[in-house]
């Protein structure tokens, strides 16, 4: 269950280029992923940056510590084409142009929730092998 949700719609680029965007900081603690938005040399980045702060706010007002956050999940959609434009192209025929939209949503979970990663559950299966085997 997340602990703070944080939406954007109608954000006005292509979802392809967000989500290269939003694959950087999946599952990251809330300041790792703050960091690296900082500095990562993108547009979306920047809008990315924005919405996470409002999710931590929002955090934040339930009585979460962002020290407490990670970034549970992130989605991003595709937006109404509202914007349609066109271009001529040979023999009287059109060509469409499509200004793309994107709707995100971030949501942040509590780090105690958060899933291990595959070397990790590896690490701790072999562990507990090695426990029962001692025993």
């Amino acid at each position: 269950m997340p602990e703070a949700i944080a939406k954007l719609n109608y954000f006005r680029m292509s979802p392809r280029k967000v989500r290269m965007v939003a694959k950087i900081i999946k599952g990251l603690p809330v300041n790792y992923a703050e960091r690296q938005l900082m500095f990562y040399n993108k547009k979306a980045a920047k809008a990315l940056l924005k919405l996470l702060k409002s999710a931590i706010a929002n955090a934040k007002n339930k009585g979460y510590d962002s020290k407490d956050l990670y970034v549970e999940k992130i989605v991003v959609n595709e937006g109404p084409h509202l914007l349609k434009r066109f271009y001529p192209k040979a023999r009287g025929r059109v060509g469409r142009i499509l200004k793309r939209m994107s709707h995100i949503e971030i949501c942040l979970g509590k780090i105690e929730n958060m899933p291990l990663r595959k070397k990790e559950q590896k690490n701790k299966q072999d562990s507990q092998k090695l426990i029962t085997q001692t025993s």
